[in-house]
């Protein structure tokens, strides 16, 4: 019964989730990328491509294999959380910038995930594991992620006041529900996660710091600006966890995927929170 719960509320709440996102966002978000290409294209090739292979690396380091290793994949091949916004305010990034990573990278990631994930799968489980994700599941979290974005776009085109007074109780009503279901999700896998925890505790915290450095001092040996690469920083560093366990409990169908998810989720807010900080007091610095 409870199985059947999640594999209904999960995926609704998500899909409430990305929703919300949708109203938030306007085409300008999209067409401003072309303000600064090179600040994006840098991100979005770090997020891409540069994290994954790192993950592997940390993976590879840390002995990692089966289903958590395919679930640290599937973590890192997900869109920066929306508390990157968040930390990115704090530390004085291009608020703007953003957005508009994140807006490319929530359609991006439809088509780059299952791909990430597809091959992990091939990689460290099994043979034949991986044609789980294909094509079907892939249809899955095209629909339960791209789809209901769109519609909150079409909304907020159409209703663009309502869409202003709705934006902000939708997206707290829908990240509400999304974090009570995978907590009692999480909570029936708590055994594995506390098993787990000493294993995956490091590779959690190393792909977080790893990815604050790379989203921060790549942008700037390529002499993009200040504020801009704090903004990347923060996107590719604040990994969307509730995002990767949706994924691996509602359309891949496994919990013990999701514990990698349920740990950096907790772990990555002291150093993203740090570095938040640590960049605020060095602008402050560099006025003074």
């Amino acid at each position: 019964m409870g199985s059947a719960m999640f594999s209904i509320l999960l995926p609704v709440a998500l899909a409430l989730v990305m929703f919300g996102l949708g109203l938030t966002l306007t085409v300008g978000d999209f067409t401003r990328v072309l303000k600064y290409p090179k600040a994006a294209v840098i991100a979005l090739v770090c997020q891409m491509i540069v994290l994954p292979v790192i993950c592997v690396g940390l993976i590879l380091v840390f002995g990692l294999g089966g289903v958590l290793a395919v679930g640290m994949m599937l973590l890192v091949a997900s869109p920066g959380g929306t508390s990157a916004n968040l930390f990115s305010h704090l530390a004085g990034g291009d608020i703007a910038l953003n957005v508009t990573l994140t807006a490319i990278n929530s359609v991006l990631a439809v088509f780059t995930l299952p791909l990430v994930v597809g091959l992990s799968m091939a990689e460290f489980l099994d043979g034949g594991a991986s044609v789980g994700l294909q094509p079907a599941k892939f249809v899955q979290v095209f629909a339960i992620v791209l789809i209901p974005v769109v519609l909150g776009m079409a909304v907020r085109s159409r209703f663009t006041g309502w869409a202003e007074r709705m934006r902000k109780p939708v997206k707290i009503g829908s990240a509400v529900v999304l974090v009570l279901v995978i907590a009692a999700a999480i909570a029936q896998e708590f055994r594995t996660l506390v098993d787990n925890i000493g294993t995956l505790g490091p590779v959690a915290l190393a792909l977080s710091v790893l990815s604050l450095a790379i989203g921060y001092y790549v942008p700037r040996l390529f002499r993009v600006d200040r504020g801009q690469s704090i903004a990347s920083a923060m996107e590719i560093g604040v990994h969307n966890a509730t995002l990767a366990i949706a994924v691996a409990i509602s359309v891949l169908g496994d919990k013990t995927m999701a514990v990698p998810a349920g740990i950096y989720g907790v772990l990555m807010f002291f150093p993203a929170g740090i570095a938040a900080l640590s960049l605020s007091r060095s602008k402050e610095t560099a006025r003074v």
